[in-house]
């Protein structure tokens, strides 16, 4: 079936089954492997991509449900002063150490940003509930939510 889509701002058509996963059609089909998988249950965020600006979980949706939708992976991202302000932030704060769930760490801390530019420590913490890191312990993540938060003001 011809699955036409937006990615990261370009025009997408790629013939597959349309109960494929929107995971397989980002790393396999699209080369675009900053988008991890983890669990591939939904639970851990690893595979968080934007849709039409929204944080998501691409192991759990079918790619016929991206049919008409834009969509956005870190690749994407990476193209945009918010990515810059969020990397730094990242970095400064050591919310990164082994970097597998860096990617849907930061997608989910931009949607967050981008509905709620100013949030508090426990707005942050709760809409970054649904990504896991096995490093960190989250409080440095949190912080760097809250320094990028600080950081880009105006951009979000």
């Amino acid at each position: 079936m011809k699955i036409n889509f937006n990615m990261n701002g370009k025009p997408v058509e790629i013939d597959v089954d349309p109960s494929m996963r929107f995971l397989d059609v980002v790393r396999d089909v699209l080369h675009l492997n900053g988008t991890k998988e983890g669990c591939g249950e939904g639970s851990c965020g690893a595979c968080v991509v934007l849709m039409d600006g929204k944080s998501v979980n691409s192991c759990l949706l079918p790619v016929a449900n991206a049919i008409g939708h834009d969509f956005v992976t870190i690749e994407g991202l990476k193209e945009t002063k918010e990515f810059d302000v969020l990397q730094q932030a990242f970095a400064e704060m050591g919310g990164s150490q082994c970097g597998f769930c860096t990617p849907g760490m930061i997608i989910a801390a931009y949607s967050l940003l981008k509905h709620n530019p100013h949030p508090s420590e426990a707005q942050v913490r709760e809409e970054m509930s649904g990504n896991l890191c096995r490093c960190t312990g989250y409080q440095a993540i949190v912080e760097a939510v809250l320094k990028a938060a600080k950081k880009g003001a105006g951009l979000w």
